[in-house]
């Protein structure tokens, strides 16, 4: 077992840590289980408090750009008020749950793309430091494949995915950012849109499916997006034709636009029951000038290699990311140096 030493405010010879997680990906809303392992320094110490922190790496438009950083998500407190002894091993069980709108990371065990970590939090005798980080992988709940693997049978192929910091109002999203899972259009659809963006906003009832088309422009005519969103219980995952089921879904979201002519207002809605039910969303996202946000100023070092991965009966990954928690610890060396 390899122990990760304190440095920082605690110094050398302070305790070590090192949290293994349980094995297997963990659902949004599921139970992510492990133990900190703490090993004592040169003296006695009191920890008085034990915290893991949920990060994930998430995207941010500035004026200068678009930037990339770690945006924490969710805390625990998993133990504390205790003395550990000088070489003094310990094993600090746990068991906390996943918010339901956590990031997906993976299908059928290949990556997506998208980095999310735990990081382990010692407060020592008045004094924090971050201790340990490791890659956190979460697979997508029963609706959530169910909606994937009918847009890859319908044709669309998955193209990337990433975090976006902002909101899309009109939802019940709580997190400060959302996942968007890019697609390319399935062929039927290629005539009149560049790409389908999945988003799923998960919550103990339910899943909302937020599609977003990117219009093709014409000649003498801009593109525009387009919005709809519809939601789905958690047990009717395997109650439907999920396949007819987007299949309808898309094609209001590109007949909508189609018949009109000239756009409704951006980000109007399509209920579940019909293309023009359903209340008014719009994603705010990177666009809406949120400053920096927590850790947005440090860039990680995505670590993404250029591969096509077969996923989910024809969604394609073009992005995988490598040695995740390489890359977060990158970024903490980064902000220390």
């Amino acid at each position: 077992m390899v122990f990760k030493r304190l440095l920082g405010t605690l110094g050398v010879g302070g305790p070590t840590v090192d949290t293994v997680l349980e094995d297997g990906a963990v659902p949004p809303g599921g139970v992510l289980r492990g133990q900190v392992l703490l090993r004592g320094g040169s003296a006695d110490f009191g920890i008085e408090q034990i915290t893991l922190e949920l990060v994930a790496r998430v995207e941010a438009e500035h004026e200068e750009g678009e930037r990339e950083g770690t945006v924490p998500f969710e805390r625990f407190t998993v133990g504390g008020g205790f003395r550990l002894a000088e070489g003094e091993e310990r094993a600090v069980p746990f068991a906390v749950t996943l918010p339901w709108e956590t990031p997906v990371t993976e299908l059928h065990g290949q990556p997506l793309g998208v980095v999310l970590g735990v990081r382990t939090e010692l407060a020592v005798a008045g004094a924090k430091d971050k201790g340990d980080l490791d890659a956190l992988t979460v697979r997508p709940l029963p609706v959530q494949e169910a909606v994937l693997e009918a847009l890859g049978g319908l044709g669309f192929g998955f193209t990337s995915a990433d975090l976006e910091l902002g909101r899309i109002h009109g939802t019940g999203q709580r997190l400060p950012f959302y996942q968007e899972i890019e697609l390319s259009p399935a062929p039927r659809y290629a005539h009149a849109v560049n790409e389908i963006e999945v988003t799923f906003l998960a919550g103990p009832a339910g899943v909302e499916v937020v599609l977003e088309a990117d219009k093709r422009g014409g000649l003498f005519s801009g593109g525009h997006d387009a919005l709809s969103r519809h939601t789905v219980g958690h047990d009717e995952a395997g109650a439907r034709d999920w396949q007819a089921e987007v299949d309808s879904w898309i094609r209001q979201l590109v007949e909508h636009r189609a018949a009109y002519g000239a756009p409704a207002p951006y980000g109007q809605t399509y209920g579940h029951g019909g293309p023009y039910g359903g209340g008014d969303a719009h994603k705010d996202g990177h666009h809406g000038g949120h400053g920096s946000g927590p850790g947005m100023g440090t860039a990680i070092a995505a670590g993404a290699a250029g591969l096509a991965v077969g996923v989910a009966g024809g969604l394609v990954a073009a992005e995988v990311v490598d040695e995740i928690g390489d890359a977060f610890e990158g970024e903490e060396e980064g902000e220390e140096g």
